[in-house]
């Protein structure tokens, strides 16, 4: 083996070299941050010949902990604006939603047509048929109010 592979300084480069290849490969925005701390520490190892692993793995520690709370600033505030916020949340989208009693409510629970689907529901008594208005959603089950008919 070449004298200088067994310098912790290039080992540590080597380390960051390989991180920050496999970051680019399978792109997840993190390793990226742990390459940035071997790098400095395979610096600080060729700055500072005589810290041993114990400095090296402390000073890897601290160089990660603080380039990922960097990343994490940094990142962390470009939250990307939807034209649509509610698009993979069926269940918000379905407040307010018109549907139809498919069972007599009794007890306070029945069953409402949603779209092409059933759903458990909850709320006050009604009859089969009766038309009603999603108005929140409790886990998988729809809370509804019937809808006031006008008299005719």
């Amino acid at each position: 083996m070449a004298d200088w592979l067994a310098e912790p300084g290039i080992l540590w480069l080597i380390a960051a070299a390989l991180l920050a290849g496999i970051e680019l490969a399978v792109p997840g925005v993190f390793l990226v941050f742990l390459a940035v701390a071997a790098a400095i520490t395979g610096a600080f190892t060729w700055l500072f010949p005589d810290l041993g692993l114990g400095g090296q793995l402390a000073s890897f520690a601290t160089w990660s902990a603080v380039a990922v709370a960097i990343g994490r600033r940094w990142y962390g505030g470009d939250a990307v604006a939807s034209a649509d916020p509610l698009l993979n949340d069926r269940a918000a989208r379905s407040i307010g939603s018109t549907v139809v009693a498919v069972t007599d409510f009794a007890h306070g629970e029945g069953r409402v047509r949603l779209g092409d689907g059933e759903w458990p529901a909850r709320g006050p008594a009604m009859p089969a048929g009766t038309r009603a208005r999603v108005v929140a959603i409790d886990g998988l089950t729809l809370v509804v109010e019937p809808l006031l008919s006008l008299p005719e």
